[in-house]
């Protein structure tokens, strides 16, 4: 019995490409990201989902409403899909950010490197494939939405297609992006990958 994952990374903030918000609170899905969000609506409008779940922040919440709204479905809250815990790094610029020999060390060894006060790459992989693995189960044979983050759903297509996580930087996680990964009796096996409804992906 086939299960079906849509994994869709939250659509455009003002804060993408500048600086890491993490977990911050109040980062908002911008005027190009409402768009994005009314493009994925439409996009899915015919698919039968039969949940949507969401990370806990503001962005992926409000790209996962709408979503939900258009399928008569309540958004669900699952803190597996939540955003890296970048802890001390949390609200610097990714031009202070390249200064850190830390956040160097991370880019190019995540497999081992640590961050701060945060998560390390292997817990986030842990989290995400766990959240990914209960909702496979809870949703024998089902179409769902799970609305996270572009670290977290790299690291779930990393798990799945046996890549270590040194080399993270070889898949694109676009905003409003959709990478889908089906469970055969349990057995992942991913269908697509940055999948951006309407438009080029962002660059």
């Amino acid at each position: 019995m086939r299960s079906v994952i849509l994994l869709i990374r939250h659509a455009m903030t003002d804060a993408v490409g500048v600086r890491l918000t993490s977990r911050q609170p109040g980062v908002l899905l911008n005027v190009s990201g409402l768009g994005q969000v009314d493009e994925m609506c439409h996009h899915l409008r015919d698919v039968p989902l039969a949940a949507v779940y969401s990370g806990p922040l503001e962005r992926t919440l409000a790209t996962a409403a709408p979503i939900a709204a258009t399928h008569a479905l309540e958004v669900r809250t699952l803190d597996g899909l939540n955003e890296v815990d970048f802890g001390e790094w949390t609200g610097l610029t990714f031009a202070q950010l390249s200064t850190l020999p830390d956040w160097r060390a991370f880019n190019d060894f995540r497999a081992g490197a640590n961050v701060p006060g945060g998560e390390r790459a292997a817990d986030v992989q842990h989290r995400i494939i766990t959240a990914l693995s209960d909702l496979e189960r809870r949703h024998a044979g089902e179409v769902i939405a799970a609305v996270s983050h572009g670290d977290v759903i790299r690291a779930a297509v990393l798990h799945v297609t046996a890549t270590p996580l040194n080399l993270w930087h070889r898949f694109e996680i676009s905003p409003a992006s959709i990478t889908t990964i089906a469970y055969d009796d349990g057995n992942p096996r991913l269908l697509a990958v940055n999948d951006v409804p309407g438009r080029l992906a962002h660059q």
